[in-house]
């Protein structure tokens, strides 16, 4: 079955073909690491997982990149306001992230690259720009992409080339479609960058926020890739703007297929931090809440749909998943390591109705309807005493197929962390040599960490508080 995807540039469905045979490139936009990420990007984030691994389930290879970016507006503004180093403040905010993609059990792109480690590559295709006629210097220094000199701007937003002001020139890395104007390739440094400054053959300055996408998705991927994704937001100026720069620079299209994920609402409203309605995803964990309910909540909504994130709703997700759970566990005790058979007729079906729903554009509620048929028909044929071990075998098999492209589906096994093992060990011999003292100094220590530790009769256990 082929995969179709919707894709923005042409307001279609389409079927998916990778200019490489069997290997799929997938650039997808990143965090500005100005602040702990919310649940809205990770909307995002999780989309774009379970693309990719539903590229792979098809049989892909997959080259993904997602970059980090750590210079542009909002970084330098609030590194300023905080008074440390550009690279010191951003530091915190990429590993919070990195952090909070392994806790939605995100699987790791191939690169990460972040900006400010690709200045020279902004550097190079800019004076690509300049050479070829596409970009200007302004009197202060400035490169900006003159669109009056790229006929077809505005083809992915849409935009009415009739209402565009050529000449007019916006120096902000966001803006709205009413300020379409040239927009800054390479900001002249003034003295709101402070510190955050490189040496160009312009001047010192740095990169627009645009730029810096183009550039290093022709590092990774090549002047010409297959997929481009991100939130609606970022349809324009952001993928509008490296459209117009990368295809100026290279003559040759820049993505294939772009796709883009509907807004993220909280109780029916914009999330804003005014209404009380802001959530980071550390927000909702310390409410009691697992990755894994949080995970299937931003899935199971079609990614073109507005979804609306309840507390409600993460109440219904642990439903379901405590559902998933129960049947899986009903078919470990039936299956008992038996060898898997061939699919039940039921099973076999569901199957097909899965793989159908995927392949449309990532149809997820279709997919879980045919998942949730599997349990109820799976129950209804445990109970009757008709699914042989071998048969529940094969179900087991098919589940964990599923679940290398939903990554919802298994309980997630706990790693303990190195530093909190060796804490762990210590205590354990404590004990054996009767060191209460110690050994209660060491819990504590642990449980500092976000651990909880039980003594059993088989010897102490340690779970994630």
């Amino acid at each position: 079955m082929s995969f179709r995807v919707y894709n923005t540039l042409t307001r279609r469905l389409e079927e998916f073909v990778p200019q490489q045979p069997g290997h799929a490139r997938l650039y997808t936009c990143g965090p500005t690491v100005y602040n702990i990420a919310h649940i809205g990007n990770f909307r995002a984030y999780v989309f774009e997982d379970l693309l990719r691994r539903w590229l792979q389930f098809k049989g892909f290879r997959v080259t993904q990149v997602m970059n980090l970016t750590d210079v542009d507006d909002k970084t330098i503004r609030d590194s300023q306001a905080a008074g440390q180093p550009l690279t010191e403040f951003t530091a915190q905010f990429k590993h919070a992230f990195f952090d909070d993609i392994r806790a939605l059990n995100i699987e790791p792109a191939e690169h990460y690259p972040a900006a400010t480690d690709h200045i020279p590559e902004m550097i190079h295709l800019i004076q690509v720009l300049l050479d070829k006629g596409y970009a200007y210097q302004s009197d202060d220094g400035s490169i900006y992409f003159s669109i009056d000199k790229w006929p077809s701007y505005g083809k992915l937003a849409q935009l009415n080339r009739e209402g565009m002001r050529p000449g007019a020139r916006i120096t902000a890395d966001e803006y709205d479609k009413e300020n379409v104007a040239d927009f800054a390739l390479w900001k002249a440094w003034d003295e709101q960058d402070g510190d955050v400054a490189w040496e160009s053959p312009w001047g010192r300055g740095r990169p627009g926020w645009h730029i810096e996408c183009s550039a290093m998705s022709m590092k990774y991927l090549g002047p010409s890739f297959d997929i481009h994704t991100g939130g609606v937001d970022n349809i324009f100026p952001h993928h509008e703007d490296e459209i117009a720069q990368s295809e100026a620079a290279t003559g040759q299209p820049f993505a294939t297929y772009w796709l883009h994920c509907a807004h993220l609402m909280v109780d029916g409203q914009k999330m804003s931090k005014s209404r009380g309605n802001f959530y980071t995803l550390r927000d909702v964990l310390a409410q009691g809440y697992t990755g894994r309910e949080i995970r299937y909540e931003l899935l199971a909504t079609h990614y073109r749909a507005p979804l609306n994130f309840t507390f409600a709703s993460l109440v219904a997700a642990r439903t379901a998943l405590r559902r998933i759970d129960e049947f899986t566990a009903r078919l470990a005790e039936l299956a008992q390591g038996a060898a898997a058979a061939d699919l039940p007729g039921w099973a076999d079906t569901a199957a097909l109705h899965f793989e159908a729903a995927m392949d449309d554009d990532l149809n997820i509620s279709a997919a879980l309807a045919a998942l949730f048929a599997a349990i109820r028909e799976g129950n209804a044929a445990m109970d009757a005493k008709t699914l042989t071990p071998e048969g529940a075998a094969a179900v087991q098999d098919l589940f964990r197929r599923w679940d290398t492209a939903l990554g919802v589906l298994q309980k997630p096994t706990q790693v303990i962390p190195d530093d909190v093992q060796a804490l762990l060990d210590r205590r354990q011999v404590a004990r054996a040599e009767k060191d209460w003292a110690q050994s209660d100094a060491l819990r504590d220590e642990i449980t500092a960490r976000g651990w909880t530790v039980k003594d059993t009769p088989k010897g102490q256990t340690a779970t994630k508080a």
